[in-house]
């Protein structure tokens, strides 16, 4: 791919400043015009760079800079990841509303495929328009386009339209999960970020909570439309306080006119809208060894080869080698996409083992799950007294090192066991996660400028949207694997070797005797531990990515302005020095 890195050693730690330290005698860099640089120490363990007069990639103050204008812009952040975060939830409560009133039973599971699909393959567009034109247009365009698609939704008339409406607020979703992460950096200074990302965080778990109540209310005594124009009024709220409040600071008008690369946009779309399609339907829709499988794999690899053909031909291409190329961006797009793939086993399989082999009803089960949103929010707002202090790469390895004894101690639990022995667990694997992600993601953004930003913010989501796709897929083979495998010598013939099958059989309690019962159970047990044995895999890929990829010391990039009361809402000049 294209586009030099711009950037010498970003990827080096530097040396110390002749001991005069400062919190933790790290390194600094400070960049002043010519590109002299002066190493001065700097707490955290990562080493920091102030960007001065070159008006390169840091030169761009933030969207706002005194706390009394953040307020309004944090709370409209905060509506817009609701939208996208409560979305998934509130859906799958009124499956069965939406299924006995337009049919579909075959084709419903596209409502969050698509969904998924159109979010994932559009942020490394997004990302780059925002880097291009603005984030506030982004962001706008995200929210209006979100909110037709609830219309839509709304207003569906056959499984195939609200299939197709749901794509179209996916599209939306992906502007705002991207822009809002990259908005909330622009916001806050380094030492400040912690609160913003634990804020958001705070909105997931709540969202994750809330979600099946509302939807499960408003399908139950009202009607399933419900659930998408109850967007609206959340949405319009985020919309005008965006419109209102967010100043971006002016910017100097470029020499050329700003080039969008539509051609690779296409590429990067129709690769990942390939690549998703193969790995959420099969085994599902077809087998795994099947020509609608192998075709659609096949066709994303070429498809994939040609995107870098394109991207690397482009002027500003929508992934720019960079990306890749830096260790820092590269290490944390790996780690992350590790931890999407691990997250599959407590979101999608811990319900599962809940019900069937806990034999707990819906809601109870979901709560052993919603323990972990409980927690993690909690970590992630403390994380930054770790990370002062010992560094973000430091603090990652922590945080993941205790999600993989977690995840290793679940095949360990009884059985049947308790339902607090997993809800424990997923406890302790909320911390730690909070402790991993949020470092990594605060880490990494500090890493480059303004104008780099929404790019560098948009990879490290997608990875995570992909590493979930893979994991679902990959997992599910292996869930289903293991449960045939165990039910070949079952005291009953004819058990279905789905995993899903074989839990709606479960339900029913007069469909096997007690000891087929019981060794269904089993089967179900130890098809889930072993999806857990490859979480902690993952977790342990993800290690291995920030051992021998990251850099000891990330290059940190202080802005030239920092918020302060004094200063005005359309990014006044300020001064933080690296040195002391």
């Amino acid at each position: 791919m294209s586009g030099t890195d711009g950037r010498s050693g970003a990827g080096s730690g530097g040396t110390d400043a002749g001991g005069s330290g400062r919190d933790g005698g790290d390194s600094a860099r400070t960049a002043r015009g010519s590109g002299d640089s002066a190493r001065t120490a700097r707490g955290g363990g990562d080493s920091a760079r102030t960007a001065r007069g070159g008006g390169g990639a840091a030169a761009a103050p933030p969207a706002v800079t005194t706390p009394r204008g953040r307020r309004p812009v944090v709370a409209a952040l905060m509506l817009g990841m609701a939208l996208a975060a409560i979305d998934g939830t509130i859906v799958s409560t009124a499956v069965p509303q939406i299924v006995g009133d337009l049919g579909g039973l075959t084709v419903f599971s596209w409502l969050f495929s698509g969904y998924l699909l159109a979010v994932t393959v559009t942020l490394p567009l997004y990302g780059k328009l925002s880097d291009t034109f603005g984030r506030k247009p982004v962001l706008v365009a995200g929210i209006i386009l979100f909110l037709v698609g609830s219309v839509l939704c709304a207003a569906a008339w056959n499984m195939a339209a609200l299939i197709a409406f749901r794509i179209v607020q996916g599209l939306g979703g992906g502007a705002l999960q991207g822009t809002v992460q990259t908005i909330a950096a622009d916001l806050y200074p380094l030492k400040e970020r912690p609160r913003i990302q634990a804020k958001l965080s705070t909105v997931w778990a709540t969202s994750a909570v809330a979600g099946p109540v509302v939807g499960g209310l408003l399908a139950g005594y009202a009607d399933w439309r419900w659930i998408f124009l109850i967007n609206l009024p959340v949405g319009a709220v985020a919309l005008w306080l965006v419109v209102r409040h967010l100043h971006e600071p002016s910017r100097p008008r470029p020499a050329t006119r700003p080039r969008v690369d539509w051609a690779g946009a296409l590429a990067v779309f129709a690769t990942g809208s390939l690549l998703l399609t193969a790995l959420v339907q099969g085994g599902v829709a077809w087998p795994w060894l099947s020509a609608p499988s192998l075709g659609l794999l096949g066709a994303s690899a070429v498809l994939a080869a040609l995107t870098v053909v394109i991207e690397r031909r482009a002027a500003e291409p929508i992934i720019p080698g960079w990306v890749w190329r830096r260790r820092t961006i590269a290490s944390v797009n790996l780690a992350l996409g590790a931890m999407g793939l691990l997250m599959v086993a407590p979101t999608v399989f811990l319900p599962t083992y809940a019900q069937s082999v806990l034999g707990l009803g819906p809601i109870a089960a979901g709560f052993v799950l919603s323990v972990m949103t409980l927690s993690w929010p909690v970590s992630a707002a403390l994380s930054d007294r770790v990370y002062n202090r010992i560094g973000f790469r430091r603090t990652a390895m922590i945080g993941m090192s205790a999600a993989l004894l977690i995840l290793l101690a679940f095949p360990l639990l009884p059985y049947p066991g308790e339902p607090w022995h997993p809800a424990l667990l997923m406890l302790l694997l909320g911390a730690a996660l909070g402790l991993f992600q949020l470092p990594l993601i605060v880490g990494v953004q500090s890493t480059v400028g303004w104008a780099e930003r929404g790019t560098t913010t948009a990879s490290v989501l997608f990875c995570r949207q992909v590493g979930q796709s893979i994991g679902a897929a990959l997992f599910g083979a292996v869930a289903n694997g293991v449960l045939a495998a165990r039910l070949l010598d079952a005291p009953v013939d004819g058990l279905p070797g789905d995993l899903d099958a074989v839990t709606r059989a479960l339900e029913d309690p007069g469909a096997f005797s007690a000891a087929a019962t019981d060794h269904v159970r089993r089967a179900v047990d130890a098809a889930v531990d072993y999806v857990y044995i490859g979480a902690a895999g993952a977790a342990a890929l993800a290690l291995l990515a920030l051992i021998t990829l990251a850099p000891r010391r990330f290059p940190i990039i202080t802005e030239p302005t920092e918020p302060t009361e004094a200063a005005g809402t359309a990014g006044a000049p300020g001064r933080q020095d690296a040195a002391s």
